[in-house]
This record gives structure tokens, sequence and C-alpha cells, in this order.
């Protein structure tokens, strides 16, 4: 809709803009292609017939993403890339350690077909209870080397999408994306 309001020194009409825009309390509908933005090669790929709903404000997704995204509205594009730093960190050699292959092994000391195979991801837990996925990127005559990183550790992330819809998020919005985090 237009304004017939002007400036006090030109006859300027300006355009009020009824959409909604992503803020705290939002609900945005997404779609886009992540892709490592050094190396090229997608690493996720939301289609639009499969756009998401985030929920702005929580906390749910990488601060950098939120704010890269805030105060865009419904049509609007975006492209922009998240430094590794910003993101999920750099790799942690720490988090890159060697277990035993009996770790993976049935009580009667056998091994289920395809169990000790590169690039096998199994969740695991640490002393304190808190729960882990490792994938699996070497093995040897008794253990098997396993990285605990995030998958998109290290990388340089590119996001390029376009945002479908925006509305203000519903007591249920919050119960629901509470489970469904996007980082």
């Amino acid at each position: 809709m237009y304004s017939n309001r002007t400036s006090c020194h030109s006859d300027e009409r300006f355009f009020i803009s009824d959409k909604m825009k992503i803020d705290k309390n939002t609900v945005a509908t997404i779609y886009y292609t992540l892709t490592d933005n050094d190396s090229g090669e997608v690493q996720q790929q939301i289609d639009q017939d499969k756009a998401e709903e985030f929920i702005f404000g929580k906390g749910l997704m990488i601060d950098f993403f939120e704010d890269s995204l805030n105060g865009l509205t419904e049509g609007d594009s975006f492209d922009f890339v998240i430094r590794c730093d910003d993101a999920y960190g750099s790799i942690d050699p720490s988090a890159i350690f060697d277990l035993p292959n009996s770790s993976f092994a049935n009580e009667d000391g056998t091994f289920e077909e395809g169990v000790l195979q590169i690039g096998n991801i199994f969740p695991m837990q640490d002393n304190d209870g808190y729960r882990h996925y490792g994938k699996m990127i070497k093995i040897m005559d008794e253990s098997v080397t396993m990285d605990f990183n995030h998958p998109l550790a290290g990388k340089n992330l590119r996001f390029e999408g376009k945002i479908t819809g925006v509305r203000k998020a519903l007591p249920h919005d919050h119960s629901h994306h509470a489970d469904h985090n996007h980082e």
C-alpha cells in the first residue's frame, strides 16, 4: 500500500510494507542450499517443496544464521557465508581418537556385518552420560579411529536460499521447535 505522506521538500510517496519481518518469536519458512564455501561441496539441500520452518529468537540456531535472516520478509532471497569459528568451530584434534574394536562387538565377541566400516556413525556416551555421535574414519587390526567433531566443524558455510513465509510464533511452535534444533 502507498501512503500519501510527502516529505517537506518533495512530492515523494512512501511505500509501506505490510509483510511481516523475521524477528524474535517469528517462524520463517525457508529453503536453502548449504555448501562448504571453500570446496563448493553441497552439505545440505532443503528444496522449495520441502521448505522448513525455523523459530527465531530462541537460541536454536547458529547466531550468525539467525542474525543474517533477521529483518527479511517473505519472498526475500539470501546468500551469506558463516566462518567456521562462528558456526561449529575448528576441528578439535582431541575429539579424534582410537577405540578398541571390541567396543562395537556383540556380547559374544562377534561383529554384525558392516559394523566396522569407514563412514559409519555411532551414538556413544561419555563418562558423564552425554551422548555424542562419532564417525569411523580409520579401521586397524585391534582398534578404530573415531571422529567426534561436528560434521560441519572446520568448514566455512555458505547459505543460499529464499524465505517463503513469515508468521508470528504460536504456543505450539515453541514446544515443537524445542525438539527440532536446526544446528
